[in-house]
């Protein structure tokens, strides 16, 4: 592997880390493999994994057609400033999907706290059954931040269990994407597409 990519494959594990979903742990904490790619140019893909914990919160029961709320909290983090001896400029263009449940429906979010996440506020779109929290940055390396709260509303379907976990199968259908910035005299950006592999479920709310 060359120079330049053994620097963008470890950058990737880092900044991937730094910038997916960190929640504080809880009785049950779920532990998330994300299995990234980043396709910087001329040296072509690189790959990293990484582990991310992960505390998503929703009632045990809901009743036929009843509302629920299911709750996502942050937790401070910090973009690493370097990687093996190399400068991170920063992170750009970070989205991570959330799957509108089964047995389900979308009746909107609300976003609270977060900071040092650029000057364009996040915000969370939905299309077809997936929900998108996306924010343009960046974010400095070495630069502290804290993604937004998210509670998310839901209206229960008639039967049925709803299960709540992080979209992605394939580098093809990420759920989280971002670029990494690297200075090595120049400026190398790698687009970056992670999965969680596997996909576990964090919540599972049963309607009755």
């Amino acid at each position: 592997m060359s120079r330049p990519a053994r620097i963008l494959a470890a950058a990737t594990a880092a900044l991937g880390a730094a910038c997916v979903l960190a929640v504080p742990a809880s009785a049950a904490p779920a532990t998330v493999t994300f299995d990234c790619e980043a396709r910087p140019p001329i040296v072509g893909p690189q790959h990293a994994k990484f582990d991310q914990d992960a505390t998503v919160t929703a009632p045990a029961t809901v009743a036929p057609g009843g509302a629920l709320d299911v709750v996502i909290d942050p937790a401070a983090n910090t973009v690493p400033a370097e990687v093996a001896g190399y400068k991170i400029k920063h992170i750009k263009t970070f989205a991570l999907k959330i799957p509108i449940p089964a047995n389900s429906t979308w009746v909107g979010a609300d976003l609270t706290g977060g900071s040092g996440l650029g000057p364009t506020p996040p915000k969370i779109e939905v299309s077809g059954n997936v929900a998108t929290l996306s924010f343009p940055g960046p974010l400095a390396g070495g630069a502290a931040f804290e993604l937004p709260t998210v509670t998310a509303h839901l209206k229960a379907g008639t039967s049925g269990t709803i299960e709540t976990k992080l979209a992605g199968s394939s580098y093809a259908d990420p759920g989280l994407t971002f670029t990494a910035v690297v200075t090595q005299l120049v400026d190398i950006e790698a687009p970056t597409s992670c999965f969680p592999n596997p996909s576990p479920v964090f919540t599972k709310t049963t309607i009755g």
